[in-house]
């Protein structure tokens, strides 16, 4: 007997209409099996019942398969090491039913079931029910697939009907639980039960139109999706260094780990379809304040009971740790963040990268200046400097449509999950529009002043007067903000994004972003002087003075003497007489500098159009103690003549040498790899306690390496072996640290056959 063909007919506008379930005739007995609504049965729905016992003339389902080969490769989701079918919203999959017999379109009736969270309900999209051929609530399809049905499917023959079901491009993302019931007329309703095997995933899509975080399909998606592992920018404006990090979002585990995070904050499930609440709380729940989230923060240089930020070589380890234990990992600082939360949100279908905004400002006041105070010889006075300036700032832009801003909002969006400032009463950062931003936007949503002044402020220097008032010595205008940078999508090479937060310095497009968030920041307009911590008002800013500073380094390399220099120059056409404070000290990445380790006192005399050299040579045993750290100079002096006062800083990153990963055999899925790994300590002492740490995505790879002692100068060789998981091009990322020494990155492409 021919299958009955239960393809529906199409309504206005190609969607399904109410015709071949619901045209029957509705007599004094009540509706026909096929015509009744399904209800929502709320008791049995959100558990793991047990099967149901069947009634004769029940129409009983045999097997329930959800996907089919080709859905992975639509969906893009080939690559995800998950337990249950992992799909994208917007997107048709398959599921195919096997049933003792055909469906009888007269008298029978089939329904999908889906439910989301501990309380679905149909009104929030969390319990949803698809007659076949019909549409949800909240706009699920459930259509019979081109083709028709199969007859003496199964090894007891049977009938197998072949279905593609489509979540709406804003259905709530996560693990939904999926069942089937049917109904006929002779047994009434019967109820599969809900099977974890039947689970199915469903994430956001990139590739969908509709969909709020849809992107034109370039080669952007592939780098901002779908890339396992990357470049995460770091040093300093001058010195710009790149490492490996293994985002790994496919591996096993991750995708679990990435769910959880959202049930650890309590989001509500039905909230989970907007990119915008998603990529907040993934914000928050990265940083372990507020809420026991994935990573405590350690800026104090002692790491004991964890691990040193510099140490990892990916997301994944924390990820797993995370999901395992339920307590937050310890440590990570701003690129350890950035590269879980890029982990996390492209694991969830977000567009995103990873991005470092270099001599980035935290403005503690809302002031969108960054204050530095002198005293009378110039000597920083650090209980007053609680602005700061990192030599480098990590953070993330997620694509996603604002419908919650005025149009020309959309797109790239900052997403900060290192703990800095309190938004709303959290530990979080974003969403915040690029494009709000560029403009000096900062009245909208989500915390756009503090990332306006990490990007855009102005540098000012007070000097303490002899009265106790405090004085604007020097403005650096276009100071911060330099250089931002993420890998860009194709060649892996460093981009450039400057551009897209903020218009060229001084151009008048600046000029009037500045004008318009300085408007609304604590101070009311640009230029005004900042309240002295000794006094409410302070002079305003000296002209330009005819003596100009400029300071400078050779190459610094960690072992090696540091020499620094500061160039003096006369612009007046009278001689001048320069009296100089030179100070060289540690400074962290954030921008704390700890005392002065050497300190210069000098008096030049400058003739009129001349320059004048003054030299420093540090020997590794004076720096040794922050070898670690970046090192500050800062020159600050007086002019005789004039009573002018000059400064200025510069701050060096010391050089380390690579450390080289070789493959010396090939790597062949499920077989060992052999990898050497190489590096030279390069100072005049041993290192001792080092680490060795690598990650890399479909990569099994072995445990951290304690190493022993490496001698000065001594080339150390270590054989380590990894297993490659999946076949294609791989990328194994590794990471060395020790407490003498900085650390020291390195990886290694794989190209890995079946």
């Amino acid at each position: 007997m021919a299958a009955a063909n239960l393809r529906p007919e199409e309504g206005p506008g190609g969607g399904p209409r109410r015709g071949l379930w619901r045209r029957f005739c509705r007599c004094c007995c009540g509706r026909a099996a096929s015509a009744r609504p399904w209800d929502a049965e709320l008791r049995e729905a959100p558990a793991r019942s047990g099967p149901q016992a069947p009634r004769p003339g029940q129409l009983v389902p045999r097997a329930l398969l959800i996907g089919c080969p080709q859905d992975p490769v639509a969906h893009h989701t080939a690559d995800f090491r998950a337990p249950v079918p992992v799909v994208r919203r917007g997107q048709p999959f398959a599921l195919r039913l096997l049933l003792p017999r055909a469906l009888r379109p007269d008298s029978d009736a089939l329904c999908v079931e889906l439910t989301l969270g501990p309380s679905p309900q149909v009104a929030k999209g969390t319990h949803v029910l698809i007659p076949l051929g019909e549409r949800s609530a909240t706009g699920w399809t459930a259509e019979e697939e081109g083709g028709g049905a199969e007859e003496g499917a199964g090894p007891d023959g049977g009938h197998a009907l072949r279905l593609r079901v489509t979540a709406p491009p804003r259905a709530p993302i996560g693990r939904y639980r999926l069942r089937v019931r049917t109904r006929t007329e002779e047994g009434g309703e019967y109820a599969a039960p809900f099977e974890e095997r039947n689970d199915v995933v469903v994430l956001f899509n990139p590739w969908c139109p509709d969909d709020d975080v849809y992107m034109e399909p370039t080669t952007d998606l592939n780098e901002y999706v779908l890339n396992e592992s990357g470049l995460i920018f770091y040093g300093t404006e001058d010195q710009i260094v790149e490492r490996s990090w293994n985002y790994g979002q496919f591996d096993t585990g991750v995708l679990e780990a990435c769910l959880y995070i959202l049930d650890r904050r309590g989001m509500p499930h039905s909230a989970r379809g907007d990119p915008v609440m998603v990529s907040r709380v993934v914000s928050a729940m990265v940083n372990s304040l507020d809420d026991s989230g994935v990573l405590v923060g350690n800026w104090t240089g002692r790491y004991e009971g964890g691990t040193n930020p510099s140490a990892w070589a990916g997301s994944v380890e924390i990820l797993r740790g995370y999901r395992r234990t339920g307590a937050p990992v310890r440590y990570g600082q701003c690129w350890v963040f950035a590269g879980v939360v890029t982990t996390v949100l492209r694991c969830l279908g977000l567009p995103t990268r990873t991005v470092t905004n270099y001599n980035s400002a935290h403005d503690t006041d809302v002031s969108l200046t960054t204050d530095i105070y002198l005293d009378e010889s110039m000597k920083p006075m650090e209980r007053l400097n609680t602005d700061s300036v990192w030599n480098f700032h990590v953070w993330n832009d997620c694509w996603m449509k604002r419908p919650d801003l005025p149009a020309g909002h959309d797109g790239w969006q900052v997403v900060d999950a290192t703990p800095q400032e309190t938004s709303s009463g959290l530990f979080c950062c974003g969403p915040c529009s690029v494009e709000a931003v560029k403009n000096g936007e900062v009245f909208l949503k989500y915390d756009t002043p503090f990332v306006f002044a990490e990007v855009n402020s102005d540098k000012v220097y007070w000097q303490r007067q002899p009265n106790g008032t405090f004085a604007v010595v020097h403005v650096e205008e276009g100071a911060i903000g330099r250089r931002i940078s993420t890998l860009g999508p194709g060649a892996g090479a460093r981009l450039d994004v400057t551009h897209l937060y903020k218009h060229p310095e001084g151009s008048p497009e600046e000029r009037r972003a500045v004008s318009t968030a300085t408007s609304h920041g604590s101070r009311g307009r640009r230029g005004a002087a900042p309240p002295s911590p000794s006094s409410p008002s302070s002079p305003s800013p000296p002209a330009a003075g005819a003596v100009s500073l400029r300071v400078g380094a050779g190459r610094a390399v960690a072992g090696a003497a540091l020499e620094l220099w500061v160039r003096a120059r006369n612009g007046a056409a009278a001689p001048r007489t320069l009296r100089l404070r030179l100070a060289v000290a540690a400074v962290s990445y954030t921008g704390a500098a700890a005392a002065a380790f050497r300190s210069e006192r000098h008096r030049r005399g400058i003739l009129p159009g001349e320059e004048e050299t003054i030299s420093m040579s540090i020997p590794y045993a004076e720096y040794a103690p922050h070898v670690r750290e970046a090192l500050q100079l800062t020159a600050g002096g007086t002019v005789e003549e004039s009573g002018e006062a000059v400064a200025k800083e510069l701050r060096v990153r010391l050089h380390v040498p690579e450390l080289s990963l070789t493959l010396l055999a090939p790597a062949v899925v499920g077989k060992e790899a052999p990898i050497q790994a190489v590096f030279q300590n390069p100072l005049p002492e041993a290192l001792t306690g080092a680490v060795l740490r690598m990650e890399g995505a479909g990569i099994s790879c072995p445990k951290a390496l304690r190493l022993g002692s490496v001698g000065a100068g001594q080339t150390m060789r270590l054989l380590q072996a990894v297993v490659p998981l999946r076949a294609g091009r791989r990328r194994l990322v590794a990471a060395l640290e020790s407490p003498q020494l900085g650390p020291l990155y390195g990886h290694l492409p794989l190209d890995v056959a079946e």
